[in-house]
Formats: C-alpha cells, structure tokens, sequence
C-alpha cells in the first residue's frame, strides 16, 4: 500500500524489534494505532524456522512514528520488552564500541528501569541487555547497554558509578571487547573511528528523552526613584499591611544580624481572648447611634426649686464688722 514517496514513508516507519512469538499483525495493528493512524504493518518471518522476532509499522506522517517511538520503547509485550525506533539500513554501522558494563543490579531491575535510567546521556542503539538464567529467567546481577557515541557512555560512567539504583550501589564502566583478552571498549582507536564514521553524526536515531521545561524565574523588580518596587505584569501582587492607628508609633527595627523579633511598643495592649469582640479602635471616642434630643425651649428658665425634704435654710449670715480680721484657714491635720 503506497501513501507517499519512499523517502517519506522511511521517515514515517518504525522498527519493532524483540517481539515474542505470539505477537501478529492484527495485534500489533492494534497496538501501534494507539499512537496514530497506522498504514501498514509488515512482520518478516525466518525461512528456517518460519518464527518471527521483529517488524516494521508505517505511520501516515513523521510525527506519529516519533509519537510512537516515545510511547510505545521498552513496553513489555507478553513479558518481553520491545525495541521501537526509526527504521533504517544502516543501524548496525552507528556501532562505534560504546559499550558499558553495569554490575550488581538488584534482582527486580528490568530492561526498561535501565532504559529509562541511562538514556539520559544520550542515544542507546539496542534494548539493555540483562544476563538472565536460562531456566528460571532471573537477573543474574549485570547488564550491558550500548550507546551511539562515547560522549554518552563517557557521561553514563561519570554520573552513574557508585549510585544507588534500587537501594543497590551499582558499578559502571567499560565492558570488555568479545575479540581480545582483558582490552576494554573505549579505546583511543575506537574514539578515532567513531569521530570519522559520518553516520554517528548524521541521521542518528531518535533521541527518547524529553528534557522538562526549565522552571519559571521571578523576575528582579524594578526600584523607582522613591525605593518602592514596581508591579511587575503577570506577577501576584502581595497585600500591604494596613496603616498604623492615629497616635501609635510603629515598633524600633531589630538589630542587624538579630533572628529576634522587636518587641511591640508598650502602648500596645494585648489582644482581646478567644470568642470576646475585638476592641474599639485607636483615637478619640466617637458617638454610636443618634444623638440625645434636645430641651424644649424656655426649660430651667422658672423660680428656684424648693430644697429638698427635711433640709432647713437658716437666716443669712450677717456682715462682717468693720476693723475685725478674717478667720485663719483650717489647719492641716497632723499625721500619725
């Protein structure tokens, strides 16, 4: 079924590879359409043994065969994990010798925990391969993962050697070369034929690992001529504190250097228990509700009132003689 020129549709085909041999091509159909509009799908059998271990999925554009490559790499397929990447000829010569070596793996670490762990240095060419017993299918304790340059593994090494992975310290390094006795990979010579190989610099495969959006900074707010700080846009404003009272005086700043809170003015009084109504604010007293009538005209304006019941006004004193001195003032009593 064509649906386009070869190029685009190479661009838009990815390779699936480490299938079980239950997997068909209605299942893997179906499995692949989660990630966009298949085309076609097409899973190569052996002539000897007529069993198939890998396939090829075309999508109708590039950015669904990216899309599955993201989604769909190291899912485990009836328990064995799937190798999803672009398809392409010349894989095997991306091979530079990249090949690292992790040991001491706890048991429960599977291809897709190494996957995800070490694909962050950089492009791996093929599915981390766990040594497992061949009986009972446990982890025998080490791993080796191949990458498509030596920047990546140089890093991975870096990074990872003596880091816990699974409450485990795991060592990584270099693994040896199947060809030679005690030479490890990363030699100076591989290094000089990995940087003349063009294809490990162009049309390398698709790099699975998506960096997270660098977390947003809070821009410097800008000081006017009077030391306040502009608003900026887009920014939460925070409340200013509410004015002191009419007649307080806000509190001393503390001493530089001093974790310790300045003490409230002595003014302050403290503040009212739990459950009684706040006080009445600072200031003069004001007058609540309306105020008192007034007297009717003319009131207080008659005669005199009478004394009270019982007292009896007495004659008035009479004038002073002439050339008599006034009485002294009491004396003070004296105390005791």
């Amino acid at each position: 079924m064509a649906a386009g020129p070869i190029s685009e549709r190479n661009q838009a085909t990815v390779y699936v590879g480490g299938l079980d041999e239950k997997v068909s091509e209605p299942l893997l159909w179906e499995l692949f359409l989660q990630a966009g509009p298949v085309v076609n799908t097409h899973m190569p059998k052996d002539r000897v043994t007529g069993q198939h271990q890998y396939g090829f999925v075309e999508f109708l554009s590039e950015e669904d065969a990216d899309y599955a490559i993201k989604i769909m790499n190291m899912i485990k397929l009836y328990g064995k994990p799937i190798r999803v990447n672009k398809a392409s000829a010349h894989n095997k010569n991306l091979d530079v010798g990249a090949n690292i070596f992790i040991g001491n793996l706890d048991p429960e670490i599977d291809e897709k925990l190494l996957y995800d762990t070490f694909s962050a240095f950089g492009v791996i060419l093929q599915t981390p391969k766990i040594m497992r017993d061949p009986d009972t299918g446990n982890s025998k304790g080490y791993a080796f993962i191949n990458f498509a340059s030596f920047d990546a593994s140089d890093a991975a090494i870096e990074a990872m050697n003596g880091q816990y992975l699974c409450n485990r310290p795991i060592t990584v390094s270099y693994a040896f070369k199947k060809d030679s006795k005690g030479e490890r990979h990363g030699s100076a010579a591989e290094r000089l034929l990995a940087a003349q190989n063009p294809l490990s610099q162009a049309d390398r495969p698709h790099q699975l690992f998506a960096d997270a959006p660098p977390p947003p900074t809070a821009p410097t707010p800008v000081l006017t001529t009077l030391g306040a700080a502009m608003p900026i846009p887009g920014m939460p404003q925070m409340p200013m504190p509410p004015p002191a009272p009419p007649g307080m005086v806000p509190p001393p700043p503390a001493p530089p250097g001093s974790n310790q809170r300045a003490p409230p003015p002595p003014s302050m009084p403290p503040p009212p228990p739990m459950g009684m109504p706040p006080r009445a604010p600072y200031g003069p007293p004001t007058m609540r509700g309306p105020p008192p009538p007034m007297p009717p005209p003319g009131y207080g304006a008659g005669p005199p009132r009478p004394p009270p019941f019982g007292f009896q006004r007495g004659p008035p004193m009479p004038p002073r003689p002439p050339g008599v001195p006034p009485r002294a003032p009491p004396r003070a009593p004296m105390p005791s």
